[in-house]
């Protein structure tokens, strides 16, 4: 049996592709394994979004250089990058057989024919990022978790940011191929379904059917069996009353909301193109959570943007003091060739950019505090993730609001729900014990 590799970088988009890449590896014969050392395929699934990127992809096709000599390994590369470079990538590092775009992994199994054939030194496929990607069964790492994309795209052009310009504009998967999918999920066993598109909450806008997100929302929870819809990424700008409605009502839909911020400061915002003021944010995040009881929101958020002053970054640190993410993932700018802020006047020194993000990272491990010891002596209902990766006789889940917990328990419970009452609270964990009410 043959031997494959798939390195995955990236957002959870990247993730879910490559879950479609191993099942189609898998129907080709292939058993899928973490060792190149013994791969007869290599296949990195590629992220653009940062500069880093392609230093981080470059360092990896060099340690398979040596794994090729010896194996003959066939190397493919997939993904925005791939999208992004195409053929230019094949031709910097012969060592590629094939460069293949994210729109394009369904024709996996004609390029290793192709390759395997000895008649063709490299494969290309990079198009058409406009199109629909086929729908592919995928077979996720998690046998918990199970991820559907609804959008492909963006329409947004934030100036910071290159989807757009590698995933092409915004395109709706028609509502009974997920609905169709999330049902296939559920009677496999999954337990946690998760929606993904650069900007869920404009599902539909493109189609002409009246389906939008809210609609969408309604007809998952509809379908039987125990499970948890999450969903990522919305967009601010597109947050509407009736997706609030139909999550406040539908216990299936988790209480944690991902609500990219970026900035603070209403100046940056408009520099980014974002959209929204910092005062229509607050005002949408504070909509949230008087309209979805328990909720907790997370966020994106990007310090030292061009132009950014100790004003606009003050601004930043309001707007989390006074919302109070239970997380967020922070990063300091870095300039993305390809994007109209790469190009933009007053760009930052990096000594500025990493002291503003220290302070930010400070005040959120603070605000991530006070919000896990609101826990404390709840009773919370949790999917059983399996044993702590730190101790294995203690098993580790998530609530709702996809906050972790640890507690002991039967490993058989693992991808159940459980009550756990909570009776300690960490910065990042809760820890309890399952209670039968």
């Amino acid at each position: 049996m043959k031997n494959a590799v798939i390195i995955t970088y990236g957002c959870q988009m990247n993730v879910n592709e490559s879950a479609k890449i191993k099942k189609i590896l898998q129907n080709m014969g292939y058993n899928i394994t973490e060792e190149i050392s013994e791969a007869d395929a290599v296949f990195l699934n590629t992220c653009t979004v940062r500069e880093g990127a392609a230093t981080q992809i470059y360092g990896k096709l060099g340690e398979l250089k040596a794994v090729r000599e010896k194996r003959g390994t066939i190397i493919g590369i997939t993904g925005c990058f791939a999208q992004e470079q195409g053929e230019d990538l094949a031709k910097k590092f012969p060592i590629i057989d094939i460069v293949m775009g994210n729109q394009n992994i369904g024709k996996i199994p004609t390029a290793l024919e192709k390759i395997e054939s000895g008649d063709f030194k490299h494969v290309i496929y990079t198009g058409e990022e406009d199109d629909l990607p086929p729908r592919l069964d995928a077979d996720f790492d998690s046998k918990k978790t199970a991820s559907i994309p609804i959008t492909y795209g963006c329409n947004n052009f934030c100036t910071y940011c290159i989807v757009p310009y590698v995933r092409g504009r915004e395109r709706s998967v028609p509502m009974g191929q997920i609905l169709d999918e999330v049902k296939t999920f559920v009677e496999k066993g999954y337990k946690e379904i998760m929606l993904l598109g650069q900007n869920v909450n404009s599902y539909g806008n493109d189609l002409a059917t009246g389906e939008n997100f809210a609609i969408l929302l309604e007809e998952i929870c509809k379908i039987e069996g125990e499970f948890l819809v999450r969903f990522i990424s919305p967009h601010p700008k597109d947050f509407a009353d009736d997706v609030m409605d139909v999550i406040a009502k539908n216990e299936k839909i988790a209480r944690c909301l991902h609500l990219p911020l970026q900035s603070g400061s209403t100046k940056i915002l408009k520099l980014m193109n974002r959209k929204y003021t910092k005062e229509q944010y607050m005002e949408l995040a504070a909509k949230i959570k008087r309209r979805v009881p328990g909720v907790s929101l997370t966020a994106d958020i990007i310090v030292g943007f061009p132009n950014e002053t100790e004003e606009d970054f003050l601004d930043t640190l309001d707007v989390v003091e006074k919302i109070g993410f239970e997380s967020a993932y922070m990063f300091m700018y870095s300039p993305r060739k390809g994007t109209a802020a790469a190009i933009m006047d007053g760009q930052l020194d990096q000594e500025v950019k990493k002291e503003r993000l220290q302070r930010l990272i400070d005040l959120q491990n603070r605000k991530s505090r006070e919000a896990s010891d609101t826990y404390k002596d709840k009773i919370e209902r949790v999917l059983v993730e399996g044993p702590s990766r730190k101790n294995e006789n203690v098993l580790t889940g998530r609530t709702s609001t996809n906050k972790v917990v640890l507690f002991a328990g039967d490993k058989e419970l693992e991808g159940t729900f459980v009550n756990v009452k909570i009776n300690d609270c960490k910065t990042w964990s809760l820890y309890g014990e399952i209670v039968n009410e």
